[in-house]
């Protein structure tokens, strides 16, 4: 079993903790309100397979810019 390090808030970690915060939130807001909710749902899937594909992430660049470390080192 992989489990992820919880000691700190890093970068990685966050991206997948806005993630799921936005498309529980989309979900919420297009029971609630109106189904178009749902396409900020499909926006954020998208990006999560963009991410994990190429390593773009437009969060992560401002998390970054805020000063989050990622927990992974470059070589």
């Amino acid at each position: 079993m992989y489990l992820l390090q919880t000691d700190k808030w890093y970068l990685e970690r966050l991206i997948y903790t806005m993630g799921g915060t936005m498309v529980l939130l989309s979900l919420l807001l297009a029971v609630v309100f109106s189904l178009y909710w749902l396409i900020l749902t499909a926006l954020v899937g998208i990006m999560l397979v963009n991410f994990g594909l190429t390593g773009f992430c437009p969060s992560a660049l401002l998390f970054h810019r805020l000063g989050v470390k990622a927990r992974l080192n470059k070589p």
